[in-house]
């Protein structure tokens, strides 16, 4: 019978979720429930000085509020407890001593002054073997004095390391190129570089999905797996996401999160879809994925070798087709935050969401195309002009009053009345709709775009407003 598939996400708590880190969780979650196995969340918390307060309870949420729900995790639980790193100490130092023993790590008691007098090469120093040779009874006289010690792994020094990864093909690396690695540091915690092999083989992850910043430190970990006895897992490397052709998204760098694409009004299945797209894709092609089909058309084919540049326009056209797609109360719903900022009193929602729907791309845009409702102040008179249109403020001062006067005339206010007797205006002066629409557009919101035409930002203003309006604007032209 063949092994269940078992996948898993490891983050640090050191801040937010960064996108790279949702791709991760995303990718090792979709393979696992396409190959019907099991996707695990491990808390990696060994490195205490980069610890984030609350950090956890974000990758808890981030997880949660995407689909990407493990099966097993430090508040689920599982049969491969504990998954949080640092509730797994003694169990790196009995591994880390099995490989003393078996010559495949050292004691090593080397002082830091030591360390910095060694050569710099290319701003790296690195480590001569020195302890390697030191005798067992130097070794246990140290330790039983106390002395301060890490167990470093001994690499070999020549001959070359060889895996094969799913996505970029056999990956070989001379061994006279890797270092001897700490992998229990002095204070009694194991390295990253340590733990990971060690808590991967005991929670039975037999596939680690992880980015290419890992490649070339693949083969130290073959080398503990091969020490220890243990079958190597499948290996799948993801591309870097970069900001630009020449730098990496970071989250040291304040590069957007998860949560900040959020507040930036995008919704969480575009940013998913998107995500999801930043070193995939599908055979299809398809670019807007709902969830469920991304279960069903993931395969790790289709995941690029090359570099996913984040473009944040096309998120931002993939978050549209999104917002058309919701219901009108959903959208409501979810723009309400966003409205409420804008600090509308007299204006009716459900006439402000139809208006926006379908125009806005983010919610984050809302307050900027909603600011004419509430700040109606003196503009230019050349947003007047539209060449297509053929209009500029003289024709706008001739038509305005016009204007007013068919808006006077006007019994039901609603957009379909109103836009019929300014088109009813346009054609008994013999000119073009949009000579009226234009000009009549500008002067009730004093902007060069706004989410609707004439008639319906009329609707929303109300007659009163839209009349007063009017009567400002042609005092600015005839000024």
């Amino acid at each position: 019978m063949a092994q269940q598939l078992r996948t898993r996400f490891a983050p640090s708590p050191t801040g937010y979720m960064h996108i790279g880190g949702v791709r991760t969780a995303l990718y090792s979650f979709l393979y696992a429930k396409k190959k019907n196995g099991k996707f695990i969340l491990r808390i990696e918390d060994t490195d205490q000085g980069r610890y984030v307060e609350g950090a956890v309870e974000i990758i808890y949420r981030t997880l949660r509020e995407t689909g990407i729900m493990y099966d097993e995790g430090p508040d689920v639980g599982g049969d491969y407890g504990p998954y949080i790193q640092s509730e797994r100490k003694n169990e790196y130092l009995y591994y880390a001593q099995k490989l003393v023993e078996s010559g495949h790590a050292y004691y090593c008691f080397c002082t830091e002054e030591r360390l910095a007098s060694l050569p710099d090469v290319n701003g790296a120093r690195r480590y001569d073997k020195h302890c390697l040779h030191l005798s067992k009874d130097e070794i246990a006289e140290r330790l039983a004095r106390g002395d301060k010690y890490v167990i470093r792994q001994n690499m070999p020094t020549e001959g070359s390391t060889t895996y094969h990864d799913e996505v970029y093909g056999d990956i070989t690396i001379e061994n006279s190129e890797l270092e001897d690695q700490i992998l229990i540091k002095s204070d009694g915690m194991p390295t990253y570089n340590f733990a990971n092999v060690i808590d991967d083989h005991l929670m039975g992850i037999n596939c680690v999905m992880r980015g290419i910043e890992y490649l070339s430190s693949t083969p130290k970990y073959n080398l503990l797996y091969d020490a220890l006895g243990w079958e190597r897992p499948i290996y799948i490397h993801m591309p870097p996401i970069m900001k630009d052709a020449q730098h990496k998204l970071s989250k040291r760098n304040g590069d957007a999160s998860y949560e900040d694409l959020l507040k930036k009004g995008f919704l969480k299945d575009a940013i998913i879809n998107y995500i999801a797209l930043l070193g995939w894709s599908p055979k299809d092609d398809s670019e807007k994925m709902s969830f469920e089909e991304l279960q069903q058309k993931f395969d790790i084919s289709g995941i690029n070798k090359s570099p996913s540049i984040f473009d944040p326009a096309k998120l931002t056209w993939l978050n549209s087709l999104y917002i058309k797609e919701m219901t009108p109360d959903a959208f409501a719903d979810y723009a309400k935050p966003w409205i409420e900022n804008c600090y509308l009193k007299d204006f009716d929602r459900d006439l402000v969401c139809k208006l926006l729907q379908p125009r806005v791309e983010t919610f984050a845009q809302i307050p900027e195309m909603l600011d004419f409702l509430v700040d109606y102040a003196e503009f230019d008179s050349e947003l007047y002009f539209n060449k297509k249109q053929k209009t500029d403020a003289d024709q706008a001062k001739e038509i305005l009053p016009l204007v007013k006067q068919a808006l006077e005339g006007v019994c039901e206010w609603n957009n379909a009345s109103l836009y019929q007797a300014l088109v009813d205006l346009a054609t008994a002066q013999g000119i073009k709709n949009g000579k009226v629409l234009w000009p009549a557009r500008i002067a009730l919101t004093g902007r060069m775009s706004t989410p609707g035409g004439a008639s319906e930002v009329a609707e929303l203003l109300g007659k009163e407003e839209t009349l007063r309006r009017l009567d400002l604007a042609m005092a600015m032209l005839n000024k």
